[in-house]
C-alpha cells in the first residue's frame, strides 16, 4: 500500500502539563528537519495530542521511516490512511480496502480498536468495533478475531478526519533535542564517548563536542575518524560543532614534568579544564564523558574523583554503570561501532604509562601539577585560542 501520512506518537511529552505545547513544537521542528533530508515533501502538523506528517508529493517510504527513527521524542511511527468523514458506510469501505491492501495474506487474527475523539460522530466506539470486526470477518473469511493477543490490532480514530492504521514502528523515544539545555561532549575515537553523547542527546540536550588532537603522535586519519563519529551522532542529535584542540605541547610538557604513573590523570584533568572553558564560551551547562567505572585505570572511583576536582561544571556520565558489551550493543544500534574500532589511535593512548596509578591521591596529584606552573597557563591559552571548529551534520 502507498501510504501518504504518518501518525507520530510521543510518550513523555504527554505528561508535561501546561508546557506540553513547547515540547510538541520542538518535536515538530525536529521532524521537519529530519524529513527535509528525504526526497519527499511533508507537511507536519499537530492536533489534540497527535502529530501528523502528511506527504505532499511522492516519497521514498523506507527513507522517510529511517529519518523519523532518528528523531528523539518519537515513541512510535504509524503509517496510516487518513480519510475525510463521508459517512459511516464510506468508512466501512475504506477499512475493508485498507485491510485488503495492507495484508495480502489474510490468515491472521485481529482486533478492532476504534476511538471516537470527535463526539459529534453518530456511531460510538463499541459499535464501530463490532461493526468493523463483522465486516472484516465477512469480507475475509480466513481471518479470526482474537481480542487478547491479535496478530493485527486495527486502530480507527475518528477525529476531524479519520485515521486508519495498524502498523506501529518503534521510535527512539526520549525528548526532542534542544528542550533540555546544552552540554559539551569529550569525544574520542573510542566506542564509549559517542554512545554517551547519543544517550544525553536522547534526553533533549543539544550537543557540542571537543576532541583533543596530538599531531604528529596522532594522525589526520585519527582526527577524521572522530569527525566521522560526530557526523553519525549528529544524525540523532542534530548538527554538532566539533572543537578540535591541539593538545601536543601540553602532553609533552606534562610528560617532561610529572611522574609518569600520574600522566593519564593529570592529562585528563587538563582536558577537563579546557573542555570546561570551551563549554562556558558556548553556553553549555555541563560536560559529557564516556567513562565507565573500573573499565581502565583512569576510570576507578578515585580517578574519577581526581578528574572531577579539576572543573566546576557538572559532569554527566551516562554509561557509568554499563559494562563494555552493553556499550558495544548501543554503539552497534546507532551505527558508531564500526567507525570506533578503526585502528587509529587517539591522543590518550600515546602517552599511557606502563603502570598508571589506579587510586590517585588528590593531594599528591595537585603537588605534581605545581611542577607545571612555569608554562602550563600559557600552553592552555594557546590551545584554546587555536581551536579548529568543524560542523558535523
Amino acid at each position: 500500500m502507498e501510504y501518504q501520512s504518518f501518525l507520530i506518537k510521543y510518550a513523555e511529552i504527554g505528561i508535561k502539563g501546561k508546557n506540553r505545547y513547547l515540547f510538541e513544537d520542538a518535536l515538530i521542528k525536529q521532524i521537519n528537519q529530519a524529513l527535509k533530508k528525504t526526497e519527499g515533501g511533508f507537511l507536519v502538523s499537530k492536533e489534540s495530542g497527535r502529530i501528523y506528517a502528511q506527504a505532499s508529493k511522492p516519497f521514498d517510504y523506507d527513507e522517510a521511516v529511517e529519518a523519523l527513527k532518528k528523531v528523539f521524542g518519537i515513541a512510535a511511527i504509524c503509517p496510516m490512511v487518513q480519510v475525510e468523514d463521508q459517512g459511516y458506510e464510506d468508512l466501512k469501505e475504506k477499512v475493508k480496502q485498507y485491510v485488503d491492501e495492507v495484508y495480502p495474506d489474510k490468515r491472521f487474527t485481529f482486533k478492532v480498536a476504534a476511538r471516537r475523539a470527535n463526539k459529534q460522530y453518530p456511531v460510538g466506539s463499541e459499535q464501530m468495533n463490532r461493526d468493523l470486526g463483522e465486516l472484516i470477518l465477512e469480507a475475509f473469511p480466513e481471518t479470526r478475531v482474537d481480542v487478547h493477543n491479535p496478530d493485527v490490532l486495527l486502530r480507527v480514530e475518528v477525529r476531524h478526519k479519520i485515521n486508519i492504521f495498524s502498523e506501529i514502528i518503534p521510535g527512539p523515544g526520549g525528548m526532542p533535542v534542544g528542550t533540555n539545555g546544552k552540554a559539551m561532549l569529550l569525544l574520542s575515537g573510542g566506542i564509549d564517548s559517542p554512545v554517551a553523547g547519543y544517550m544525553i542527546a536522547k534526553r533533549g540536550v543539544r550537543i557540542e563536542a571537543v576532541y583533543f588532537h596530538a599531531p604528529p603522535y596522532t594522525s589526520d586519519r585519527a582526527k577524521q575518524k572522530v569527525v566521522d563519529l560526530a557526523k553519525i551522532v549528529a544524525q540523532y542529535a542534530g548538527p554538532i560543532p566539533l572543537h578540535i584542540v591541539n593538545f601536543t605541547d601540553i602532553q609533552l610538557y606534562i610528560y617532561d614534568q610529572c611522574p609518569h604513573e600520574e600522566l593519564t590523570i593529570i592529562m585528563r584533568r587538563y582536558m577537563m579544564r579546557i573542555a570546561e572553558r570551551l563549554a562556558e564560551q558556548s553556553g553549555c551547562h555541563g560536560l559529557i564523558t564516556g567513562e565507565s567505572i573500573g573499565q581502565v585505570a583512569s576510570q576507578t572511583m578515585q580517578s574519577l574523583a581526581a578528574t572531577d576536582d579539576a572543573c566546576g561544571m557538572p559532569v554527566f556520565r551516562p554509561v557509568i554503570g554499563f559494562d563494555k558489551q552493553e556499550i558495544v550493543d548501543v554503539a552497534e544500534k546507532i551505527g558508531t561501532y564500526e567507525t570506533s574500532i578503526q585502528p587509529y589511535e587517539d591522543c590518550c593512548t600515546i602517552f599511557v604509562a606502563k603502570h598508571p596509578v589506579t587510586k590517585p591521591n588528590l593531594g599528591i596529584i595537585r603537588r605534581s601539577e605545581e611542577n607545571l606552573q612555569e608554562k602550563i597557563d600559557e600552553l592552555v591559552e594557546q590551545a584554546i585560542t587555536t581551536v579548529e571548529t568543524v560542523w558535523c551534520r
